[in-house]
């Protein structure tokens, strides 16, 4: 089975329909774009609970999993670093499957069998935000070093009026192509709304992906320089999003790989 979320995502199923993007390859037949399912908690540590007391409930749910012989769902937890008071969280679980089919199997298994886990969960955190996207990935990442702990950014985007994420597809491919050129590493994505929101005031999430705080340095560095130029040319008048926030992700479980 294709290695999931090797550093977020990739492959999956795009909204509700399963519809993908044609993917333009030079010299090749379009291929689709296809999104992959995630599931997003918020969460507050307990009174007296941290960091550690998590890292126990995470170990727990590992050995469920194990049991259960999950081999086919990745998580993260993700710590605020650059942030501000909106973020009303200690930290958030990311967590997927290639397929939403196999993300639902696995929570029905949860639902089913990991009462005793959810325990322990709930003896740490309380999660009051439990929500589903669908992420589109427009630049991959390279292979990482260390694909356990990675920084991850987020910004809130709204198209103008009468532009539709079509009109931005090719334009976000071209920014990921320009980004490389210069020397960028990050992975980007898009974050569609799926379940568990309503009332959003964004259309999508983009998300980059970095190795650690200097890549991302790095890539900051060039949009002050002159990356806004490129930025300016491709989505002025067509989408505006606000500014990041930034988290340090720490993989809890990753699916297994092709070759494993």
């Amino acid at each position: 089975m294709k290695k999931i979320l090797t550093v977020l995502v990739s492959g999956g199923l795009f909204l509700f329909a399963g519809l993908g993007i044609a993917d333009q390859h030079e010299g090749e037949a379009d291929e689709a774009n296809v999104a992959t399912p995630l599931e997003m908690y918020a969460c507050k540590y307990n009174k007296g609970k941290g960091p550690a007391d998590l890292d126990a409930a995470v170990k727990k749910f590992n050995a469920w999993g194990d049991k259960q012989e999950i081999d086919d769902y990745s998580a993260w937890t993700l710590v605020p670093y650059y942030s501000s008071p909106e973020q009303e969280f200690d930290v958030l679980w990311l967590g997927g499957s290639e397929k939403a089919k196999s993300l639902g199997r696995v929570q029905d298994a949860w639902l089913a069998t990991g009462k005793k886990e959810q325990e322990g969960f709930n003896e740490v955190i309380t999660c009051d935000t439990h929500a589903a996207f669908s992420a589109l990935q427009m630049k991959a990442p390279p292979k990482r070093d260390n694909p356990s702990n990675v920084v991850i950014s987020f910004s809130d985007c709204n198209t103008a009026a009468g532009i539709t994420f079509d009109d931005l597809y090719t334009p976000l491919i071209e920014w990921g192509q320009y980004m490389s050129e210069h020397g960028s590493t990050a992975g980007q994505w898009v974050f569609f709304p799926t379940y568990g929101g309503g009332g959003e005031e964004f259309d999508f999430k983009f998300v980059d992906s970095f190795q650690n705080l200097e890549e991302l340095g790095a890539d900051w560095d060039h949009l002050n320089e002159s990356g806004w130029k490129k930025a300016n040319e491709l989505f002025a008048g067509k989408l505006d999003c606000d500014s990041s926030r930034s988290y340090l992700a720490t993989n809890r479980r990753m699916a297994k790989a092709d070759d494993e």
